[in-house]
Order: C-alpha cells, then sequence, then structure tokens
C-alpha cells in the first residue's frame, strides 16, 4: 500500500502493508460493513468474529495489527492486541519486527496520525482521534476487568487463558466490537474447539497449512520477479528446506505438525494431561452434570503464592467415579474472600459439603500473626484434611491414574448446539488441564523435567491435592433425616429447622 504523500498530504491505510493473496480473505471480511451483534439469537454478524488458524511465520500478527489500525481511523475506542504474557507481547509485537527488518509497530502506524511518542511503559499507541491501541498479556487477567475495549486482537488463543475471552465477550456483545482470533494448533483444546464452533456459528474461519501459502519472489530491487512469459514466480511462504532444518535441530515431529500444517490431532507437545482429556472428550465425559443432592460435595485446594487460590468442588459415586462439578479460581484474596464463596454456593447450588482437602503447608505460620493458615480457615467454619506432602511428578501420576473416572462440568457458551446458553462451571479447569505442559529449553531445544508455571499452573495443582487426597474423603452420602453431617465450629450457616434435622442439631456447610 501507498505512503503517505508529501504533495496530497494524503495516508492510505493500511500505511505500509499490502496482504498476500492468502491474506486477502481476512482482510476483506474484516472490512465489510459491520452490523450489530444480534444479542437475542446470539449470532455474530459480518465483520465482528474471525478465527485464523496459519502456519508458524505466516504473517498473522502483522496482518491483524494493520486490520487495527484501519479500524482505529473508522471508530474511536479501545484496542487491544492480546498475547500468553506481557513479556510476549513486548518481544513479538512491541520490540518485534518484520520479515523485511521493520519495526512492526512502525509500519502499521504511520507517525503523522500518532498524538504523540508512542509509550514504552505501556506498550500503546495513541491516534490524533482519540483511539488508543495497547499491547496487553493475558497472564494479568484481572487487568482486563472494567475496561470497555471495541476490538481484541487475541494471538497465540490456543496458548491463552481462555477466561480472557469469557471477560471480554459480553463487552464485546454489548458495544458492537469485533474479536480476531490468531493461532496455530495445539492440540485438541480451547482453540480446537473455538474454530469447530465458529465455523457452526458463522464466524470467519480460515485454516492454512504451508501447501496453502504462497508468496511473491522478489528481486534485488524488491520488485516481483517473472518469468519468460511475464507471469509472477511463486514460492513457499516456508520452504521444505527450512522445515528440514527445524527437524534436524531438534523440533518434536508433534510440534512440526501443529506448526506447520495447523495439526489438532497431533497430541500437544509436552502435555501431561492432553491425550488424557481427549479420551474424555471422546468418552462423553466432558459434559453437562448434575449436582447430586444426595451425596456431599468434597473441596481440593490449592493455595500458592500471593494468595492465588484455586479450588475444585467434587464428589464420588457409588462406582468410584469422581464428578467434578465446579471450580473456582481468585487470588489476593483471604480465607474469609472463599469462605463465603462457598456459603454462597451452598446456598446457590444446595451445595451439603464434606471433606476440604488441603496443600500440606497450610500448617505454616503467617509471620505477621503467628497464627497458621490451617487455624484461620478453622476459624471461619473449613475444617482441612492435609493431603500427603509427594514430589510434583508423583502427583502428576497420581492425577493420571484418576482422570480416567473423572467426569467435568463442561459446556461452551460459544458451540451454537448449546442452545440452553449454559456455561459449565469446570471449563476453566478443563481448558488448563488439557495445556497443562512441561517446561521448554529454548538453548537446548528439549522439555525439562518439571511444569510450565503460567495460568495453568493452580488448576492443576488442585487436581494433584484432589488425586493424590482422595483417600481422605471420608463419606460421600449426605443424609439430612439423619443428620449425619454435623457442626464442627461454631460458624453455623443454616439452622437445623431450616435442613429438615432433627431439633437441635446444629448444620455447619464446612463441617
Amino acid at each position: 500500500m501507498a505512503n503517505p504523500s508529501k504533495a496530497s498530504n494524503i495516508i492510505t491505510m493500511p500505511y505500509d502493508y499490502t496482504p498476500r493473496d492468502y491474506q486477502i480473505p481476512l482482510w476483506n471480511y474484516m472490512q465489510a460493513p459491520q452490523e450489530l451483534y444480534n444479542k437475542e439469537t446470539g449470532q455474530v454478524n459480518r465483520g465482528k468474529r474471525a478465527i485464523a488458524v496459519w502456519h508458524r511465520r505466516a504473517g498473522k500478527d502483522f496482518t491483524a495489527v494493520n486490520i487495527c489500525a484501519t479500524k482505529m481511523l473508522e471508530r474511536v475506542g479501545l484496542y487491544w492486541h492480546l498475547l500468553p504474557t506481557y513479556k510476549q507481547g513486548r518481544k513479538i509485537i512491541w520490540d518485534g519486527f518484520t520479515t523485511d527488518g521493520r519495526k512492526i509497530i512502525d509500519a502499521a502506524f504511520p507517525k503523522e496520525l500518532l498524538a504523540g511518542p508512542p509509550r514504552n511503559d505501556l506498550m500503546q499507541v495513541r491516534l490524533k482521534n482519540g483511539s488508543i491501541y495497547q499491547v496487553v498479556g493475558t497472564d494479568d487477567i484481572d487487568s482486563l476487568v472494567g475496561t470497555n475495549p471495541v476490538g481484541v486482537i487475541f494471538s497465540e488463543y490456543s496458548l491463552q487463558n481462555p477466561a480472557a475471552w469469557n471477560l471480554l465477550r459480553p463487552i464485546l456483545a454489548e458495544n458492537g466490537g469485533w474479536a480476531i482470533f490468531i493461532y496455530t494448533a495445539r492440540g485438541r483444546n480451547h482453540g480446537y474447539d473455538l474454530l469447530n464452533q465458529g465455523k457452526k456459528t458463522g464466524w470467519f474461519t480460515q485454516l492454512l497449512t504451508v501447501d496453502h501459502t504462497k508468496k511473491e519472489l522478489l528481486g534485488p530491487d524488491g520488485e516481483p520477479m517473472r518469468d519468460e512469459e511475464g507471469k509472477k514466480i511463486w514460492i513457499p511462504v516456508i520452504s521444505k528446506e527450512v522445515i528440514q532444518e527445524d527437524r534436524d535441530t531438534g523440533m518434536p515431529e508433534e510440534l512440526v505438525q501443529q506448526e506447520y500444517w495447523c495439526s489438532f490431532d497431533a497430541s500437544l507437545v509436552g502435555s501431561y494431561y492432553g491425550q488424557h482429556m481427549s479420551e474424555a472428550l471422546i468418552d462423553k465425559r466432558l459434559t453437562k452434570l448434575k449436582h447430586d443432592k444426595n451425596l456431599l460435595v468434597h473441596t481440593a485446594w490449592d493455595i500458592g503464592v500471593a494468595d492465588h487460590c484455586a479450588i475444585i468442588f467434587f464428589q464420588i459415586k457409588k462406582n468410584g467415579d469422581v464428578h467434578i462439578i465446579d471450580y473456582i479460581e481468585d487470588h489476593s484474596q483471604g480465607f474469609e474472600y472463599y469462605a463465603n464463596k462457598l456459603q454462597e454456593k451452598a446456598q446457590k447450588y444446595r451445595y451439603n459439603y464434606g471433606t476440604h482437602l488441603g496443600p500440606h503447608d497450610l500448617r505454616n505460620r503467617e509471620l505477621s500473626t503467628g497464627v497458621s493458615r490451617l487455624e484461620t480457615a478453622k476459624q471461619l467454619g473449613i475444617k482441612f484434611d492435609i493431603v500427603p506432602k509427594i514430589s510434583v511428578a508423583d502427583g502428576i501420576d497420581a492425577v493420571r491414574g484418576i482422570l480416567g473416572k473423572c467426569y467435568f462440568d463442561y459446556a461452551d457458551l460459544d458451540d451454537p448446539d448449546n442452545t440452553e446458553r449454559y456455561e459449565g462451571k469446570a471449563n476453566q479447569l478443563v481448558n488448563a488441564l488439557r495445556q497443562y505442559s512441561k517446561e521448554f529449553d529454548e538453548e537446548k531445544k528439549i522439555f525439562k523435567d518439571k511444569p510450565k508455571h503460567d495460568w495453568t499452573s493452580h488448576p492443576a495443582d488442585a487436581m494433584r491435592m484432589l488425586a493424590v487426597g482422595q483417600r481422605l474423603v471420608k463419606n460421600s452420602t449426605y443424609n439430612a433425616l439423619q443428620g449425619q453431617t454435623t457442626a464442627m465450629t461454631d460458624y453455623n450457616v443454616y439452622g437445623a429447622t431450616e435442613r429438615g434435622l432433627t431439633a437441635g442439631t446444629a448444620y455447619d456447610i464446612f463441617s
């Protein structure tokens, strides 16, 4: 596309970008007239939702940034470019370069349109018309709350915490904003689900492997080279030689298939539970679950650094199957907050609590108070059974051993077959278990023998508490008439008569 003309003082957008042939369908879709989102039918009209599953180095981010830059002139508002982590956002986008050596941000946003220099500290570009473009990491998901973006790029969505889309979906539905999801395959996780659901719902979807993409062969002068008949010469965007070099230098074949052929069937490389979760999907164990009021609801907790907490709610059936019916996660909150959350769920869903499984470090005393978390929890009515401390590797094996009999309350709002618009209460846990992986050593090109610490860590650790501590579960049956669940502390949420217990029996949901 043309650069600004000094004579006419006109800037043509996109500024310094010409889409390749295979990129044009996405570009045309996003540039189509923007109709309003139909809230009643849940249908997203043309130009609002796009999924581009393109192979590595196909120009996903640069195309998306240029679409965004153009949109920012059409509608004043906040626009986000989301990556799995803040660090990746800075490295790949903010400080990133195109294949021909141009800085991505400078190539997409002409300085004539800027209200001032780009803010390096905020990774933010402001235009003179008031629009803002900002690179954001979804590893700090709380930073997304309370904002009102009108356009969002989900880069490497298959590696992101899908909770980010859950937070932003209603905002974009309300303000008529758009979303582009760009990524490569990472097994049959939430990226795979979104692609299939997008096809059914009428979103723009495009899957491009290295067999689908070509580019012009340029000469030393930067102009396209032509054959004897005067036709342009086209070459693969990624040559077979480049792919073979990646293989020869240690890239696993599963990763080659994902990165270059966008294979969702190739197992997620380094995933601990990917195959087990795929089997759960095939066996229809990822489904809408009903809370069994005749069974107690047990909880398994992970309490990490910075007070990050993940809680799994589960029931054990008579045949030994484990039904995971709920899940919550939060951070920077005290035990009182989580005690209230348990109380709210007991009131809303009529949960009757049984065993609460917690990690061994609950016994550690706080330096400021000298009181252990175990004691603090007990004062709030949560009586923990401490799960034995074993190695992370042994805990992972314990999870593998139990996953075959686990059922999860799972249903995606984006699935057109989900006519009830029901969102599974264990969706985030399922997505985390699919994604939980080993850390990769970039220098040695091998996986380390330890988990990667990211958004999947706390849900996966809570699952380890469940697997290792399941033998501590004392009782799975709730019998209100006999008053089997009795008060263990002074914390009383429901009176005996409200639950049909015998007179004088105090019922405590946290016993």
